[in-house]
């Protein structure tokens, strides 16, 4: 789409984030991009950003820019919204996915919105299916004309209470018959949706929206200044993502590369505690580094650049939406120009394998310390992954990623 026809649209995009002390998080690593990349291309860009249900605060924010500038920024704090935030504010949610009342808080602030600004928007962009329903709603009453439905996360069985799975399935399937777009971040949502029982045929086209990264992160280093036979594991870690399988291989590898080092960059203090007690148990205290939570991003990625090999080893686990999403963490490794040994868990490791860029090993420590000693033993294969890592990480920029959905979407 050429830049002086987007200059004419006026852009409401409604999300949710969490919010810590007056500030919002970057979990949701999408806001801050969409500002960036629409912000100056249209004539009105105006964000509904909602406190995620782990916040410390409730009322959704609202942020609206013209013509490159944020003209005016204010909370949605109308007096008829005032009673149900003193009710959210009292509640205590067992499951901070699925309250109801978050989600009639998420489609009344999308309609107050529109109070507040008034006009016509040329695109609704809803993230997740709450959102896009309340622009599903604002496009039946004339209000809106393309309703982009925008999806980060799928599973069919995404809860084990029936009851909520039934809904979630449901407004998904809601969203995808009565919106204008689907933005999926992963190839593998719609078949599992269609799976499932989705009628493709009378589903919106599905553009595919993949996570991205800011242009700075994208570079790498020389292997020759790479540590020799050091692995890296990056992200949370919850027993699903798998880093017990990164420590577990440890005592493998070394077996045959006695040099190997395994750095583990990520929070989570009970989590944490527990690699440090398999470490110990593993008398691998000297061959495990523990880099904690990095919080600056440009350190971050300065130190996975220094690393060999990176490691995702997410465990087979039934109904997991790892199975259909994106992994920002394998964007992260080969942005950085790192190659990655992955199971066959997130779709993205499957493409990465198909291009070089990685190899798909058994979630299990033989099957992950078989994979790296191979690597490491084979000096020719290990470049050809660095160079495949290098050239697909070139192209994870958010710019690339919003001006290639922009393309296909020639209605507008």
């Amino acid at each position: 789409m050429k830049k002086t026809k987007n200059k004419r649209l006026r852009i409401l995009f409604a999300t949710f984030s969490p919010y810590r002390n007056g500030k919002r998080e970057s979990t949701n690593g999408n806001v801050e991009p969409m500002v960036k990349y629409f912000g100056p291309r249209v004539s009105n860009f105006i964000l509904l950003d909602q406190p995620h249900t782990g916040s410390d605060e409730i009322i959704p924010h609202v942020e609206v820019y013209k013509s490159r500038k944020r003209k005016k920024a204010y909370i949605l704090n109308m007096w008829y919204l005032r009673p149900l935030y003193w009710v959210l504010g009292r509640i205590r949610t067992t499951d901070d996915d699925t309250n109801l009342l978050f989600k009639i808080r998420d489609i009344l602030s999308v309609l107050a919105v529109r109070i507040q600004e008034g006009g016509y928007f040329d695109v609704f962009i809803g993230f997740e299916s709450v959102n896009a329903l309340a622009g599903i709603i604002l496009k039946k009453v004339g209000l809106v004309k393309t309703v982009v439905y925008y999806v980060s996360d799928y599973s069919p069985v995404r809860y084990q209470n029936s009851m909520f799975n039934f809904f979630y399935v449901l407004l998904d399937r809601i969203c995808c018959y009565w919106s204008d777009y689907i933005w999926d971040v992963s190839r593998a949502m719609h078949p599992a949706r269609i799976e499932a029982g989705l009628i493709a045929n009378k589903s919106a086209p599905v553009v595919h929206v993949p996570n991205g990264l800011e242009k700075r992160f994208i570079r790498h280093i020389s292997e020759k200044h790479r540590i020799p036979h050091s692995l890296v594991f990056m992200g949370t870690l919850g027993i699903e993502n798998g880093p017990d399988i990164a420590v577990a291989s440890l005592p493998l590898v070394l077996k045959k590369i006695p040099d190997v080092t395994l750095h583990i960059i990520g929070k989570g203090d009970k989590d944490l505690e527990r690699l440090k007690r398999l470490a110990m148990q593993a008398n691998l205290e000297n061959q495990i580094i523990f880099d904690g939570y990095i919080k600056d991003t440009d350190r971050m990625f300065a130190t996975i650049r220094r690393f060999a090999l990176a490691l995702a080893p997410y465990r087979k686990i039934k109904n997991s939406v790892r199975w259909y999403g994106d992994s920002l963490k394998l964007r992260a490794y080969t942005a950085a120009g790192v190659p990655v040994i992955v199971s066959s868990v997130p779709p993205l490791g499957r493409e990465l394998a198909d291009i070089g860029a990685a190899i798909v090993a058994e979630d299990s420590a033989e099957g992950f310390a078989r994979e790296i000693i191979r690597v490491f033993n084979d000096e020719r294969a290990y470049s050809g992954l660095v160079k495949s890592a290098v050239e697909y990480g070139k192209h994870q920029a958010w710019e690339r990623t919003y001006s290639q959905a922009m393309k296909e979407m020639p209605v507008l």
